[in-house]
């Protein structure tokens, strides 16, 4: 027996059954060696060979050149142990290496248990990477991959055998580095969260799972699947019982990014974070200042709720303001209904019904009744929601526990340093003294001030911070004295206030007080912004200047935000709330913030339809709340013409409608009421011909003229919508919009030469304007005319361009869309198992999103999906929803045929070939009513699928193979997969020749005259 070992688990090894080493002389003799192991037992031809060895530097004669290699190696291999060289045999066409002497083999038997230490002893095998030293060469790739893929797998069936034994801190120390160096795989990720939960280590174990989410998120912006989440939530409900390996899922989110340490609350984080899983609303009470949304936050950011943690701010609304569902909606990136117009709070309870979601309602105080009525119905519409709010008072509601936050704790029982530095109250005032002078130490010297400050100011975090910032100019002896009279007043005085009221007020009007008459209009000025404002904003409404706006900032009394759109000032709630009592001229303010607000979005609005879109799109997000209260300062209808394109590509229908009613002068009236019967039509409102072309007379440059049309094509109200695209005459971009509707139009005749010359145009023009949204318009019916000729391969890959651009614009219902045409062409090219997942996102995305024509694409993917599966109970389910909506329409819509189709196959597959029949039939007469030749063709093609007569079924698809060269719409691979099930039985039982007579007949017919040999 020849004992000779290699080695491929590291770098190349040869040695001798003694273990003695065999020296392979040469790179080349060493590349062909590992050549030879990666495919040991099988023939390498010699032309494989010389190509991996030397690629396109091939030496002049390179057969010569491999033979030379071959007997370089047999010698080596013979030197080492004699009789060695016949492992290396030459076969036509090349050379094989026989041979099971590797460790790859031994691996490969110890990999195949359960057993821990043969599983230890498989991985033992490991000396480095596989093929270590031909790493780059491309004929070792494959290999390499599937041997560290098996690699990891014994790792985690090692882990596993582990778990079983108890042995969680070796396990957890054994997948560290593998999970530093594949942080993105799930299974072993899931594997070290058991172990550290096992270990006692919840919180590595949580630090883990939050990395995995994060990474995940920015690297390769998925969402997993659901069965980590599942583990991550038995860690957060400490299950002892905890075993399986779920998966993991990233948890989208909407609270801020941390910018600072919260000081003193470490207690109540440990408490809420076990009560916020386990109790449907938690309601944190507290005076102002005391830091209530601070700590919401926080013990927010800690949980994992697999369908999202949403903060809600409802400061920027007014007091006694009804829309909290609104902004609840808004927040969470919910897009309005287009279809018939329901309530947001009905909309928000479909979204969140069956969802575990954490939303954080923070300052309820001044929206009290609406938010605890929109919080009850909630709470009994949506079972897996919980809540956490932050109010100055209770909700009121059954179930509420209410968690009174405390002041921070003050220094008790003396004044001495050790005393003062375990109060949290001191320890917060002295961290953001030393941020604002560098010198600042809480020591023996200023301990007793300290102590005393934080006394008097009650320990309200706020209080505390506002006084910090003092400390510069002043010292902490200095701010004390400063706050004598005006506590002692406020506080004997005023008792009747609550005590919130007291001290808060009190730190505001001493921080109003140091201010001089010019910083404190401007301080009242600011107040009437909302959400926040851009520095050119705050410069011309308060007619101030960047300096004045600076010493606000540094004395606390504005914060500066950081913000995609770039930097805003804001003031704290009750900062603003105290300024407003003292602006002096209001209604000039207003008037200034409403005219900025107003040539904003005037210089917004053709911006949104060019290069500069993605940035005007963030930069009217931010100012949303301002661009509202503009619109109540007397922005009217200027405004809301201004800001009607944006409305629409955010989805806020309703609230364009109702701007668009505002008064205006009889120009902007005429381009309101243009403008809002589009608007009415997307929200399913039924309009007669004759209003629409009235309300249309009035539309200055087309634009409401093409978005009343597209919105009339929605409703399959072809000849109208074909007569208002005939009017939508304008500047290049109407033209380029315009272009797009009539490429949606062709693509639904099947009018090929009609839908290249309007897709293609409108691409074209989009492009050269810098508009993204209408590039994604056209790419859609590009990709459409593609899959129509059969490209299925190009229109995937336009499609996937259209949804990168999407997502990067935050355009969601184009993402929904995207995804569904990238579902239907998964399924078109039997790809049925990624069809439903892409159709899964999808669906879900459309349901969120409030949209229904996405839904029916979805579930039409959907459906698809599940029949080529075999899955009819699901299809028909899916299909027959969809069906009927159709049916409901005052017409038939562009995609009743094709769903009628479907249920046709569904049908005849379950075996009821009779209503198979039927539904290919309707399918038939509703692609003639909207004149269809595709999918006429479809339903002739189902015909012959249900018909008993196999003659006549013969004759339907000769027909219908007519009919599709004549509409150069080739079959699918999924549609081939139909026809040749029917042909196959056809052949069956009419023999070949009488099938081909009778397929040549059909070709001869007409779809019309087809379809009438069912009559006969």
């Amino acid at each position: 027996m020849i004992a000779v070992q290699f080695g491929v688990l590291g770098p190349l090894a040869v040695t001798t059954d003694r273990g003695e080493p065999v020296t392979v002389p040469g790179v080349k003799v060493r590349q062909l060696l590992a050549d030879l192991l990666a495919n040991r037992n099988q023939v390498v031809s010699a032309d494989r060979l010389i190509d991996d060895l030397w690629g396109e530097d091939a030496p002049a004669d390179p057969g010569a050149a491999l033979q030379v290699r071959v007997s370089q190696l047999r010698k080596a291999l013979n030197d080492a142990e004699p009789g060695a060289r016949d492992l290396v045999e030459s076969r036509p066409p090349g050379y094989l290496l026989r041979t099971d002497a590797v460790d790859a083999h031994r691996f490969a038997e110890l990999a195949d248990s359960t057993d821990a230490d043969r599983l230890a002893a498989a991985l033992a095998l490991w000396r480095g990477d596989a093929y270590a030293d031909v790493a780059d060469d491309e004929f070792a790739r494959a290999e390499r991959a599937r041997l560290a893929e098996q690699r990891l797998a014994v790792h985690e069936r090692l882990a596993e055998a582990r778990l079983a034994r108890g042995e969680h801190d070796l396990v957890a120390a054994d997948l560290a580095d593998l999970v530093t160096r594949f942080p993105l795989r799930e299974g072993l990720r899931a594997l070290q969260l058991r172990a550290l939960y096992a270990a006692g280590r919840q919180s590595e174990a949580l630090d883990s799972y939050a990395d995995l989410r994060d990474r995940l998120a920015e690297e390769l912006g998925l969402d997993p699947g659901p069965e980590l989440v599942a583990l991550h939530r038995r860690i957060l409900e400490h299950d002892a019982a905890l075993a399986a390996p779920p998966r993991a899922a990233i948890v989208r989110n909407s609270l801020p990014a941390q910018l600072d340490e919260l000081v003193g609350r470490a207690e109540a984080l440990t408490e809420l974070r076990t009560l916020i899983p386990v109790r449907r609303l938690v309601t944190l009470i507290g005076p102002g200042g005391v830091g209530k949304t601070r700590l919401a936050t926080e013990a927010a950011r800690e949980q994992s709720f697999p369908d999202g943690v949403h903060l809600v701010e409802l400061a920027p609304l007014p007091t006694g303001a009804t829309d909290v569902a609104e902004q609840v909606l808004a927040t969470m990136d919910l897009r309005e209904s287009a279809g018939a117009s329901v309530s947001a709070v009905d909309r928000l309870c479909a979204a969140l019904a069956g969802r575990r979601v954490l939303l954080v309602l923070d300052n309820c105080e001044h929206v009290i009744e609406p938010a605890a009525t929109l919080v009850a119905r909630l709470l009994r519409d949506a079972p897996e929601l919980r809540v956490l709010a932050t109010s100055r008072e209770p909700l009121g509601l059954t179930g509420e526990l209410l968690w009174e936050v405390p002041p921070l704790a003050l220094p008790d029982g003396g004044d001495d340093l050790d005393t003062v530095r375990r109060s949290a109250a001191a320890r917060l005032f002295a961290v953001r003294a030393a941020a604002q002078q560098r010198g600042f130490r809480l020591d023996g010297k200023t301990a007793p001030a300290v102590a005393q400050l934080c006394r008097r100011l009650d320990g309200l975090p706020l209080a505390l911070e506002l006084a910090a910032t003092r400390v510069r100019a002043l010292g902490v002896q200095g701010v004390v004295d400063r706050l004598d009279d005006r506590f002692q007043l406020l506080t004997t005085q005023q008792r009747d206030m609550p005590p919130r009221q007291r001290t808060l007020t009190a730190v505001i009007g001493w921080s109003w007080d140091l201010l001089d008459e010019a910083d404190r209009a401007v301080l009242a000025r600011l107040a009437v912004f909302r959400d926040g404002c851009a520095p050119q904003a705050a410069e011309q409404v308060c007619r101030t200047d960047l300096d004045t706006l600076a010493r606000l900032v540094d004395r606390s009394l504005v914060v500066l935000d950081e913000h995609p759109a770039g930097p805003r000032y804001r003031l704290l709630e009750s900062v603003a709330a105290f300024c407003l009592e003292r602006l002096d001229d209001p209604d000039a303010v207003r008037a200034r913030h409403a005219a900025y607000y107003t040539d904003l979005a005037e210089r917004a609005d053709p911006q949104l339809r060019g290069a500069g879109q993605q940035q005007w799109l963030a930069r009217l997000d931010a100012e949303a709340a301002n661009l509202r209260a503009a619109l109540a300062h007397g922005g009217g209808l200027r405004l809301a013409n201004a800001l009607t394109w944006y409305w629409f590509l955010r989805g806020r229908l309703t609230e364009a409608r109702q701007a668009l009613t505002s008064p205006g002068d009889a120009a902007q009236q005429s381009r309101a009421a243009a403008w809002r019967i589009g608007f009415a039509l997307l929200q399913g409102e039924a309009i007669v011909p004759g209003e629409i072309r009235a309300a249309l007379a009035g539309d200055p440059d087309g634009r409401a003229t093409w978005f009343t049309a597209n919105a009339v094509l929605d409703r399959a109200d072809v000849a109208l919508a074909s007569e208002l695209l005939d009017a939508a005459t304008g500047d290049r971009w109407t033209e380029a919009v315009a272009l797009s509707t009539r490429a949606k139009l062709a693509h639904a005749a099947g009018d090929l030469a009609a839908l290249e010359h309007a897709a293609t145009r409108s691409a074209a023009l989009f492009a050269e304007l810098g508009d993204r949204w209408g590039r994604l318009q056209a790419n859609d019916w590009v990709g459409g005319l593609a899959e129509m000729r059969g490209e299925h391969d190009r229109a995937i890959a336009l499609h996937r361009e259209g949804l990168g651009w999407a997502e990067e614009l935050a355009l969601w219902p184009e993402v929904c869309s995207k995804l569904s045409w990238l579902a239907w062409l998964a399924v078109q090219t039997r790809d049925h198992a990624a069809g439903r997942e892409l159709a899964e996102r999808a669906y879900r995305m459309a349901v969120e999103q409030g949209m229904p024509s996405a839904i029916v694409f979805a579930e039409t993917s959907l459906g698809m999906a599940a029949r080529r599966a075999g899955r009819l109970d699901v299809a028909a389910v899916h299909l027959t929803r969809i069906a009927e909506q159709g049916r409901a329409e005052r017409q038939p819509t562009f995609y009743l045929p094709m769903i009628l189709v479907e249920l046709g196959h569904v049908a005849e597959q379950a075996g009821d070939r009779a209503a198979a029949l039927a539904l290919h039939v309707e399918a038939y007469d509703a692609a003639e009513a909207i004149a269809s030749p595709r999918d006429a063709v479809f339903a002739l093609e189902g015909m012959a699928s249900a018909v008993d007569l196999p003659e006549v079924a013969a004759r339907l698809l000769g027909a219908a193979a007519a009919a599709r060269a004549t509409a150069q719409a080739p079959a699918s691979p999924v549609e081939r997969d139909d026809t040749d099930r029917v042909t196959e039985r056809l052949v069956a039982v009419l023999g070949a020749d009488r099938y081909a007579a009778l397929l040549a007949e059909g070709t001869a017919l007409s779809p019309g005259q087809a379809r009438a040999q069912l009559d006969g």
